[in-house]
């Protein structure tokens, strides 16, 4: 099943830096895992926010679940999800 996901994040100000950057380099190689298996397909930066739109490629629910609360930056997140499904004007066979 596909996904689109908007992920907003919001560190708090009182964060400690080094606890910050320690997030954000596991939240990184996290989601580079997950690209590589191809389960996190699509990644892209909003402008001007601390936020991304992706696009995953899971089994179900419960499995986009267990993916997002795994995001090590889950806790500071507002998240948005849409399943989707293919078009059927689509021309792209490999965008299933």
């Amino acid at each position: 099943m596909l996904f689109h996901v908007r992920m907003s994040v919001n560190l708090p100000h009182d964060l400690p830096a080094a606890e910050a950057a320690d997030i954000i380099a596991r939240e990184k190689h996290y989601s580079q895992e997950l690209q590589r298996s191809g389960k996190w397909r699509h990644i892209w930066r909003i402008a001007g926010h601390y936020a991304n739109y992706s696009v995953f490629d899971v089994k179900d629910n419960a499995e986009l679940h267990e993916i997002l609360s795994g995001l090590p930056l889950f806790k500071f997140m507002a998240i948005e999800v849409t399943p989707m499904l293919r078009h059927p004007s689509a021309i792209r066979e490999d965008d299933t």
